[in-house]
């Protein structure tokens, strides 16, 4: 664990010494986020916050080879130097991206392009638990990995529409992961946990490194930069976590179902995949392109109920954490008291989802009744 939190501690760190560096690079070439009409930021705002936060990822990679425990993730077949290259190549795409703007369609090959060498690399789903366990043909698991990491990179690309929000949800989104692959990696010795432990260490640190420059108001926004990257890194512990350990080892030390290293990936990231599953609807049903961007996704519609900037980022982490921290809590405490503890938070988290509602329908019946 000790090696876990220095990690974390200097990815931290590395994140906020570099933002103002990224900030000042971006205003220098231009890389800025324009006010438009289906924007919530109110000022030109720098992007290339995900510069800072791919060089202080790649930073602590670099000190976590050479330490005891952690240098074993970099002994699976060259994984993480896979990892590594796929990352940078997706932190060019969004930087390209951020300053000049890419068409959808060439973004989606960049996309599947850093996929793809991940899958060189060995990151690849190998079986499933279903029906006990259900080896995949190579060929297909090479194909479900690729879809894996695109939706996970578009996921968290979609949400980052409010100061804060997707580093904030990306956070969450690591600790749970980190949570169980820390179980499964140390406490109970299974090797290929080593590297998504690793990583989404790494990742929680980046984001809480990144935050005070990113929450409202935003001095720099991480732009596609980083939101792909992070969305990137993601999907890679999600495999990792869900093809690449034997689920038949789990269920024998009778501390989780067999199929919770499946569903925990699907749950740190229901919030992000919800969101982009009704973008997709929602464009499409309206003749337009699955990419175009709107103003439907759920933050907005958190502002319509009349939530602040800060509050719709408040209630987009608690239901993240909601949905998230039952599957990984699942590992450590018994179901029942695991039920209890979320019926316990859902309705608060209900109650201030729809208080602004309530507040605004009360302030329009006064006007009403002042006439």
């Amino acid at each position: 664990m000790r090696e876990h939190l220095l990690v974390l501690l200097l990815a931290g760190i590395f994140v906020y010494l570099l933002t103002p560096y990224a900030r000042k690079l971006a205003l220098r070439f231009g890389a800025v986020a324009q006010v438009r009409d289906r924007d919530v930021h109110t000022e030109v705002t720098p992007r290339w916050g995900g510069v800072a936060i791919w060089l202080s990822i790649m930073l602590t990679v670099l000190i976590a080879s050479q330490l005891k425990l952690l240098s074993k993730a970099f002994l699976q077949d060259q994984q993480m130097l896979g990892i590594c290259i796929a990352a940078s190549v997706i932190c060019l795409l969004g930087v390209i991206d951020d300053r000049w703007g890419l068409d959808a369609i060439t973004k989606l090959a960049g996309q599947v392009l850093a996929a793809a060498i991940l899958v060189n690399f060995g990151v690849q789903l190998l079986w499933l638990p279903i029906n006990g366990v259900t080896m995949l043909p190579t060929s297909l698991g090479q194909l479900v990995t690729i879809l894996i990491i695109v939706v996970t990179i578009n996921a968290v690309n979609f949400i980052d529409g409010l100061d804060g929000l997707a580093s904030g949800v990306v956070a969450i989104a690591a600790g749970a992961f980190f949570a169980f692959a820390y179980l499964l990696s140390v406490v109970y010795n299974f090797d290929r946990a080593g590297a998504p432990s690793l990583l989404t260490a790494i990742m929680l640190g980046a984001c809480l490194g990144f935050l005070p420059h990113n929450s409202y108001p935003a001095r720099i926004f991480m732009g596609d930069s980083g939101s792909m990257l992070l969305g990137l890194l993601l999907g890679v512990a999600a495999i990792s976590l869900t093809g690449q350990i034997d689920a038949n080892a789990i269920a024998s030390q009778n501390f989780a179902p067999t199929l919770v290293p499946l569903l925990l990936p699907f749950a740190v990231l229901a919030i992000p995949v919800v969101d982009l599953s009704l973008a997709i609807i929602r464009r499409t049903r309206a003749g337009r392109s699955p990419f175009a961007p709107d103003m439907g996704h759920l933050h907005h519609r958190l502002l319509a109920r009349g939530h602040s900037q800060r509050s719709a980022t408040l209630m987009m982490y608690l239901w993240t954490f909601l949905v998230a921290a039952p599957v990984s809590a699942s590992a450590f405490i018994s179901w029942r008291i695991n039920l209890l503890l979320s019926l316990a938070l859902l309705l608060p988290i209900l109650l201030l989802t729809l208080r602004p509602l309530q507040v605004n329908s009360s302030a329009k019946q006064n006007k009403q009744l002042n006439k």
